[in-house]
């Protein structure tokens, strides 16, 4: 059973380094001992050999060292520059190892202790015996315990880094679903605009059908009205499947239906804010026309939101400011704030109401800006066209 860091792919770097780290061992304590004794040399070979895989199979690499350990003792060969292995392979089990694996691993380390004193120091005075115990004894615990240190700081960024991704995938998640509701909620709204548009064309057909024979010319206006009303129902229909395709159809709420703001309910809202205890300064620039429902609707709702926001984040005794300006291509909406009543900072990260922002105004073909001013403050910036790209009418 292999522990959590050995489950990660190794690196090719790291393996070349194990590949390294080994041969020099091999190289440096393995021909050194065989130089001085050939059958003690061969075990210490053996017991460096396997160090190449000590990350990539820790037990199985302590398991071989320590087998070769005992043949070692059992041969009542003496101790070797190869007997560094053990070490290393401890170390190894109690940093890439099962823990458990890695307790067993330190018990049987202590039980060679007491192997090598009786065999290698059984000669020698028993204080020296003792001595030597100890010593050996804080050599093999302090590598176990320098390698679970070093496990679980390991461990410990393993968890950080799985946290991390888990929270983006969180953030993306959110995220989308926070664009799945907008879509929604822009989907009833549209559908409230588009039955308001054929409750307008039958009643212009019904009127006009009666004064077909006494008002010719009343009749033309009314097709004209329901002609000019069915294309922008058409326009705002196609632009909202654009939006909610591949989104899974949501059932309407029949009993919900409701007269949409516009432009003209501002200055309503506004009132109802600085009820609220917020100042508000409010102007229009430009000449003022007649607009589109979808279109006063998004002008609407993106004051609501930008005047929300400063409500929520600017802080007490911060003054807004909300211009309208009616240009010749297009209406500019915007929303700014001093903050001068030292708020929350703005957050790095969009929320909702930004990302509904966005939505509402990509379906009118417009875009939205929104971020912190250079002198304090927060800003939004909302451009929406009269026409469509494409030319068409909203």
């Amino acid at each position: 059973m292999t522990g959590l860091l050995t489950a990660r792919p190794l690196p090719a770097r790291s393996k070349a380094f194990d590949l390294l780290f080994a041969g020099a061992l091999v190289v440096s304590a393995g021909f050194l001992g065989l130089a001085q004794a050939r059958w003690g040399g061969l075990l210490g070979l053996a017991m460096l050999g396997p160090l190449i895989w000590r990350r990539t199979h820790p037990e199985l690499v302590f398991f071989a060292v320590s087998s070769v350990a005992v043949l070692q003792w059992l041969g009542g060969v003496d101790l070797q520059p190869g007997n560094v292995g053990l070490i290393v392979a401890l170390y190894a089990i109690s940093v890439y190892g099962d823990v458990r694996l890695s307790r067993i691993a330190l018990g049987v380390g202590g039980l060679g202790v007491l192997m090598a004193t009786s065999r290698y120091w059984s000669n020698s005075d028993w204080r020296q015996q003792v001595t030597m115990m100890v010593a050996l004894g804080a050599l093999v615990f302090g590598v176990w315990a320098f390698g679970e240190r070093r496990r679980t700081r390991a461990l410990y960024v393993v968890q950080l880094e799985e946290r991390a991704v888990q929270a983006e995938r969180d953030r993306d998640r959110e995220s989308k679903l926070a664009v799945s509701a907008e879509r929604t909620r822009i989907a009833r709204e549209i559908h409230d605009v588009v039955a308001h548009g054929l409750s307008i064309m039958i009643v212009q057909a019904d009127g006009g059908l009666y004064a077909a024979d006494q008002s010719p010319e009343a009749a033309k206006k009314a097709l004209a009205t329901i002609g000019d009303t069915g294309r922008a129902s058409l326009t705002e229909m196609r632009k909202m499947l654009g939006l909610l395709k591949q989104e899974e159809q949501r059932e309407l709420d029949p009993n919900q239906p409701r007269p949409q703001p516009g432009v003209s309910s501002l200055p309503e809202l506004i009132d109802n804010v600085r009820d609220a205890g917020l100042s508000v300064d409010y102007q229009v620039t430009g000449a003022p026309r007649d607009l589109p429902a979808l279109l006063g609707l998004t002008a609407y709702r993106i004051v609501q939101e930008g005047l929300t926001n400063t409500l929520k984040h600017a802080g007490p005794g911060a003054h807004t400011s909300v211009t309208l300006d009616f240009g010749r291509e297009m209406l500019t909406v915007v929303v700014t704030d001093d903050g001068r009543g030292g708020g929350v900072a703005p957050s790095t990260e969009p929320g909702h109401g930004l990302v509904g922002m966005h939505q509402r105004a990509s379906v009118s073909g417009g875009t939205v800006n929104a971020g912190p001013k250079a002198g304090g403050g927060y800003e939004v910036i909302a451009k929406l066209p009269y026409h469509l790209p494409n030319g068409g009418q909203q």
